[in-house]
């Protein structure tokens, strides 16, 4: 093969790979858009619909490292075509669901298949990119990312406008048909396999073991209001604390066995890894308690349409888009940690100036009144969310790289399903159990104000916790922070 032809099927194969992010991306941010017109349509109840976007966070999360092994030990590109082929199948099941119970539980596999799928992505990039060109490529993909983050709620915010052949909400998963099946033919012919030289075994029981204290703990927070707080729900969060324990004695006898635990526990005796999990972990449950209550609020609370409340989350995506490229090319070299917790400060400053402006206006409140403080949140979140991965990396060990980037994934993702659980708690908590429809707008706007103090409180925590990660970014460290940015903004943000 010529050294043109070449050079023109990794290129075609990086613009899959990247098709394949976007799609995923696109996928969340459009479902949570919709989530509303879900709910209406379908008569469901209001834990049912969190589980529609939890249940995806929480099977993402779950099958992440799990995902990036198996790509690594049967071949990247098989796995990517496995996973991409069994999202867009998911996708097709979605947008077919007769009822809440089968769409929550096609919303699962579709998380599941994302978690095959979205690993090999930076490792076919690896793979088929030499050093001196990975920068150019994963600047071209933090753009393609981005302009999934600003188009997506739109995409949703139209599809389920139009009320395409009568479909409702449906086309905001059957779009994802056509983009799959073309992902998995040209995939097939363009993406050249890979495999690592010594890849890590896979851990069934860690996984099995961490799914079932996550589900053991966000289960009872789901459904427990609806359910009246039974004692079970108490009971079964507070064994959620045994089984993790057991996790983690299991996970140190894997390590001593054969060295492939799903967690590698060693990584907690870095200090600022330790800190840094626990700030991906908070910063997970503030993203995922504000962007669904954002929605409840305008749809149902103000009654808005869904166009409407798409175009009035264009300002915040633009405004992450502007400062996380700032923060990673001028920024964060010139004040290190200092950018992040700026970004923590003011995304916690636009969320104060949302309450007091939701309180003092109350279901008048105008989409335009709403620029201001989601300009500044957003000018926040783009401070933190592409400089945090490397921030976070920076003390491990460059032959531990590659475990703690994995976990960091996870656990965000992971404290975005604690999130959306909590929504039960945090905005629900604030409304009696039944309410008038003609108090609906009242109801809704001090719920969404009790729910956005949550969220001022979460990031707060964020901010302190941040004091524990280096005042610097290690030096040569350069070259990974378009990777780690890379790797950070393809997770999902507004799900």
């Amino acid at each position: 093969m010529g050294t043109a032809a070449a050079d023109r099927r990794r290129w075609i194969a990086l613009t899959i790979v990247m098709v394949a992010s976007f799609m995923d991306l696109v996928d969340v941010t459009i479902v949570n858009i919709a989530i509303p017109s879900i709910q209406q349509d379908f008569g469901a109840s209001f834990s049912a619909i969190q589980w529609v976007t939890g249940g995806y966070a929480l099977a993402f999360a779950i099958g992440l490292i799990t995902g990036g092994r198996l790509g690594d030990i049967h071949g990247r590109k098989r796995v990517f075509l496995i996973g991409i082929g069994g999202f867009t199948l998911a996708s097709a099941l979605c947008g077919l669901a007769a009822s809440p119970e089968m769409l929550v539980a096609t919303r699962l596999l579709q998380g599941g298949t994302a978690a095959l799928m979205v690993p090999q992505v930076l490792s076919i990039i690896h793979a088929t990119f030499p050093a001196e060109e990975r920068g150019k490529v994963f600047g071209l993909f933090g753009a393609v990312v981005g302009l999934g983050a600003v188009s997506g709620p739109l995409i949703g915010a139209l599809l389920t406008e139009w009320d395409l052949f009568g479909l409702a909400w449906r086309p905001i998963f059957l779009i994802n048909l056509p983009v799959g099946l073309a992902g998995l033919l040209l995939g097939r012919r363009f993406i050249d396999e890979s495999k690592a030289d010594q890849a890590l075994k896979l851990d069934l029981v860690g996984v099995a073991m961490a799914s079932l204290g996550l589900l053991m703990l966000i289960y009872p927070l789901t459904h427990g209001r609806e359910a009246g707080w039974p004692l079970w729900g108490y009971l079964s969060m507070a064994g959620s604390l045994p089984v993790f324990a057991l996790f983690v004695v299991y996970e140190r006898f894997k390590t001593r066995r054969d060295g492939s635990p799903l967690v590698e526990l060693a990584l907690f005796r870095v200090k600022s890894f330790a800190a840094g999990i626990c700030v991906e972990l908070a910063f997970g449950v503030a993203l995922g308690i504000y962007f669904l209550v954002w929605t409840l609020y305008m749809q149902v609370g103000l009654g808005w349409s869904p166009l409407k409340a798409g175009v009035t989350g264009i300002p915040f995506s633009i405004a992450v888009s502007i400062t996380a490229g700032l923060s990673v090319q001028k920024l964060v070299p010139r004040f290190g940690r200092k950018v992040l917790q700026t970004g923590a400060l003011v995304m916690t400053a636009g969320v104060l100036v949302y309450i007091w402006e939701a309180d003092r206006y109350g279901t008048a409140i105008a989409a335009w009144q709403m620029v201001l403080p989601m300009v500044v949140m957003g000018l926040g979140m783009g401070l933190i969310v592409a400089p945090i991965t490397d921030a976070v990396l920076a003390e491990v060990p460059r032959e531990h790289a590659g475990s703690a980037s994995g976990l960091i994934n996870t656990v965000q993702q992971v404290g975005n399903a604690l999130g959306l659980g909590l929504v039960s708690v945090a905005f629900f908590g604030a409304m009696d159990d039944v309410v008038a429809p003609e108090a609906i707008g009242t109801a809704f706007g001090t719920a969404f104000v009790h729910a956005m103090w949550w969220v001022a409180g979460v990031l707060f925590a964020v901010f302190l916790l941040m004091f524990a990660l280096p005042r610097r970014k290690a030096a040569g460290a350069v070259a990974g922070s378009a990777a780690g940015a890379a790797s950070r903004e393809q997770q999902p943000v507004l799900s």
